[in-house]
């Protein structure tokens, strides 16, 4: 008997097949602005998680706090509206099943991918400006920066294996946010991943598009960079790291590969392997069965 407050996996999948033909149809324009939203809103996620966090020694109760605050990005593009490129890995779910070329899958991809980008980093430039980074004293703008160098100084490997992790617990709260039937449980769909993710420290490469820049903005102000080099012992040279060229070289580009390998490969695939079997094909767009309704 089927249960009326959710769908089974298959169920999931399928209607995620039938959103994505109509996403690789969407018109440029409403695709960018959607992308570009996505990007605020995971941007001003990880912006409060940053206040929640700065000013606690203990790791673990940090991040523990950091997890309950950065999930509302995802609720707010979910529940508003969005295009997130790590959620968009699901693309190769349609794609599998032969429902449009790699290429409508790429054009995708990249539009989202500049779309979030852009749309970070003008809510890390707006935080920088609002004077945030004030807090404690400038504390909150020398823990921005502390949090970039963390991040511009991972290795290729641990960018790229913590890119993997994070895009597991991503996708599985986008599909599991699709299985829920009311706003209560999606809710609760989207919250358990993305703490988990964000305790365990994984990196996402939209959220990185607001820390590396912010962390940038940050080392622009004498003050934080004075406190950050109090707080945590860092040398000017150190923190010369934080930088355009390290935000694209040593975090965009692993990060972004094993968010793609984490989506596609270990979700997409896998569960296409499991419940394709299981899918009707019907190549009705989601948005017209809506019409039809």
């Amino acid at each position: 008997m089927a249960n009326m407050n959710m769908d089974f996996p298959p169920q999931v999948v399928e209607g995620n097949i039938r959103a994505e033909v109509d996403r690789v149809n969407m018109p440029f324009v409403r695709m960018v602005l959607l992308g570009i939203f996505a990007g605020m809103f995971i941007a001003g996620g990880a912006a409060a998680s940053s206040v929640a966090m700065h000013a606690i020694s203990n790791v673990g109760l940090a991040r523990l706090l950091g997890g309950v605050v950065f999930p509302v990005g995802l609720m707010m593009i979910v529940f508003i509206g969005g295009e997130l490129f790590t959620g968009d890995c699901l693309l190769i779910l349609g794609f599998i099943d032969k429902r449009y070329k790699v290429t409508a899958m790429i054009r995708v991809l990249v539009v989202v991918y500049i779309s979030n980008l852009i749309g970070a980093m003008v809510i890390a430039l707006l935080v920088s400006l609002s004077g945030q980074y004030n807090y404690t004293d400038g504390l909150l703008g020398a823990y921005t920066i502390k949090v970039a160098m963390g991040k511009v100084n991972m290795s290729f490997g641990q960018a790229f294996c913590s890119g993997i992790m994070c895009n597991i617990f991503v996708c599985a709260a986008v599909l599991m946010a699709a299985a829920a039937k009311d706003i209560a449980g999606k809710v609760w769909a989207i919250f358990f991943p993305i703490m988990a993710f964000v305790v365990s420290g994984y990196e996402h490469c939209v959220a990185n598009m607001y820390y590396i820049p912010a962390g940038i903005f940050a080392l622009g102000n004498e003050k934080y960079a004075a406190r950050a080099a109090a707080e945590y012992g860092y040398t000017y040279e150190q923190m010369s790291v934080v930088d355009w060229k390290h935000f694209f070289i040593n975090s965009s580009i692993p990060v972004t590969l094993g968010n793609i390998v984490g989506g596609m490969l270990f979700v997409g695939v896998i569960l296409y392997l499991i419940y394709g079997k299981n899918i009707r094909h019907d190549s009705t767009p989601a948005s017209l069965k809506k019409e039809a309704k």
